[in-house]
Formats: C-alpha cells, sequence, structure tokens
C-alpha cells in the first residue's frame, strides 16, 4: 500500500512520536544495556580526534549515550521521547554518571538547541532515518555542521535502500515505508553523497543488525578545519 508523498509529513511525524512514546513504556530498555556496535567504535574515533563533547541525537533510552559518557565524554543525550530519556537519566544515576550526561528533550525537525560551534562530534544511531522528509533530514545535517566546532565529526547510521523492509509495508514517499508501526525512511547512496556536499567524507560502512537482519550503513564526516 502507498500513499501520496507529501499527503502529511508533519501528522506521520507526530503519530511516530506517540509511537515510540508509548513503545518506552511498555518496553523499559528495550535495546539492553549494552552498547551498539556503531557507539562503540564512534566512541573511539571520537577519541582519536580529541573530542571532549559529544551530543548524541535520538538517544532513547540511552545505552549509547551511557557509553560515552563511561569513556569520559561530555554528553548532551537528546530525544523527542520524555519517557526513554527518563529511562537513560535513572540509569546514569545508579551508575555514578550523572556528571558527565545532560539531558534535552528535542524534536529533530526544530533548530539544535546549541549555539554555533559547541560540540566536538555528534552521533545519532538510525535517527536520521526516522519518518523524517528529504528537506528535513538536510536541515538537520545543516543543524550538525553549525553546531560542531572545525574538523569536528558526525557518525550517523541509516537503513538504505537493500533493506529487506524497503518497499514492504505502508509507503509515504520519499522513500518513507511504515512495517509493523514504525516508519522508516530508506536512504539511497545518492542521498549519503547529499548530506556530505561541503564535508570530509571518511566512510561509508555497510554492515547488518537485528534477526531480519537490518540493512545500515555507518557514515562518518567531518567538518573543514
Amino acid at each position: 500500500m502507498t500513499t501520496t508523498p507529501g499527503d502529511d509529513p508533519g501528522g506521520l511525524a507526530d503519530a511516530q512520536r506517540a509511537h515510540w512514546q508509548q513503545t518506552y513504556t511498555a518496553h523499559p530498555g528495550m535495546y539492553g544495556e549494552e552498547p551498539s556496535a556503531p557507539a562503540r567504535h564512534a566512541a573511539r574515533v571520537f577519541a582519536e580526534a580529541g573530542a571532549r563533547e559529544v551530543l548524541e541525537l535520538g538517544a532513547g533510552h540511552g545505552r549509547d549515550a551511557l557509553h560515552f559518557a563511561r569513556r569520559g565524554f561530555a554528553v548532551l543525550a537528546t530525544d523527542f521521547s520524555p519517557t526513554g530519556l527518563a529511562q537513560l537519566r535513572a540509569t546514569a544515576a545508579e551508575q555514578g554518571l550523572t556528571d558527565h550526561l545532560t539531558t534535552a528533550v528535542h524534536d529533530v525537525r526544530e533548530p539544535l538547541p546549541l549555539p554555533d560551534a559547541s560540540v566536538d562530534a555528534v552521533f545519532a544511531h538510525m535517527l536520521l532515518c526516522m519518518a523524517l522528509s528529504t528537506a528535513e533530514i538536510h536541515a538537520l545535517v545543516a543543524e550538525v555542521r553549525r553546531v560542531l566546532r572545525p574538523g569536528g565529526t558526525l557518525v550517523y547510521t541509516v537503513r538504505h535502500t537493500g533493506d529487506a523492509h524497503y518497499g514492504a509495508g505502508t509507503g509515504h514517499g520519499d522513500d518513507i515505508w511504515e512495517h509493523g508501526g514504525f516508519a522508516v525512511h530508506f536512504f539511497p547512496r545518492a542521498l549519503v553523497d547529499a548530506l556530505a556536499e561541503g564535508w570530509h567524507l571518511t566512510e561509508v560502512h555497510p554492515f547488518d543488525e537485528g534477526e531480519l537482519p537490518r540493512r545500515l550503513w555507518r557514515i562518518t564526516q567531518e567538518t573543514p578545519r
């Protein structure tokens, strides 16, 4: 089933926000306590680059944000789910990490709540491939570039058009497909390249995750110095 592109992108995003809020409420800590493989990689990349402050977009209940905090970074974890962030704060308190981590409820369709050139690194695991239009994704990456310092690093992951769920379920146009209640914007390689214009693109690494498995790219790019 396919809907007309652009019918109600704001309505879809708002519905997804409510869906994630309900999901975190029903399944606390749904992704477990261990950090994702991309977060482990990003922590090494950030450390090698001398980063100190890390902004995570779409932190959820915080397994990756907590990993960055344990590695000694000052972390700002954002998500549009207050429930997920409340779980993150509780876990950070239990683990004695509150001095290394702050949270902020934020919808990435809005400007980032940070001044220009204020962070060293940004991490986003499957955030850019949520129910965002191509225009909204471009605007978000422009915001990321604004808040990164010169030579700052962005590591993000996205599901791509080689994924088994691409073209399955309900189509919303703009390469967005909804399956099992979750809407995903599947990235073509051309979109990755377009988002890297004006950056230094250092890696587009393919990997699999989960039982399907999900097909993803891990992208690393740096702002000019």
